[in-house]
């Protein structure tokens, strides 16, 4: 060590780890401070379209998948649809530039992106939360599938042959996709 030379050894605002300039708890950063992970700016999904127009990041908990077979799902999603859920306040657009919002019925919208055509979130009127496609979010997602909704409404070229609850209409407002 060079005499007089002492490394400032200060804890991590992000780990709580002692820590010394050029610390990378994640990737270097400016000032010798880290650059947080994603788990520790507390993101708990990241997700995008198909083209990369709308990316966005969830902060807080996803509800688990719900499998919607109602037929405005099946016609925006070419199938039935894979919805989880958060809170409107955890959603963050990164990017927002080709996201378009369609007003699909008096109680709801969509939104998709006008450049791929990637069906991204459903947003229920009134509702505090937002419905977000399982399918645009980045692996690994942790979640699990839990039910079917709307089977009464299910296509009739595919049969829904798992041990998943089933309910013919919608659940609770609250739990809804």
């Amino acid at each position: 060590m060079v005499a007089g030379f002492r490394a400032r050894v200060r804890r991590c605002r992000w780990s709580g780890e002692l820590t010394r300039p050029g610390h990378a708890d994640g990737a270097p950063g400016a000032g010798g401070r880290c650059v947080p992970t994603q788990a520790e700016q507390g993101v708990r999904a990241t997700g995008a379209c198909l083209c990369g127009g709308v990316r966005f990041e969830v902060r807080g908990a996803l509800r688990a998948v719900v499998n919607c077979h109602c037929g405005q799902c099946r016609r925006t999603h070419g199938h039935f649809a894979a919805y989880t859920k958060c809170r409107r306040a955890a959603l963050r657009l990164l990017s927002r530039r080709t996201l378009r919002w369609y007003r699909s019925s008096a109680s709801a919208r969509r939104g998709f992106c006008s450049r791929c055509g990637a069906s991204l979130f459903w947003d229920a009127v009134g509702d505090e939360g937002i419905a977000v496609a399982a399918g645009c979010l980045d692996a690994p997602t942790g979640l699990d599938t839990v039910r079917h909704i709307h089977v009464a409404s299910a296509g009739d070229y595919y049969t829904i042959s798992d041990d998943l609850e089933q309910l013919a209409g919608s659940m609770a407002k609250a739990d809804r996709p």
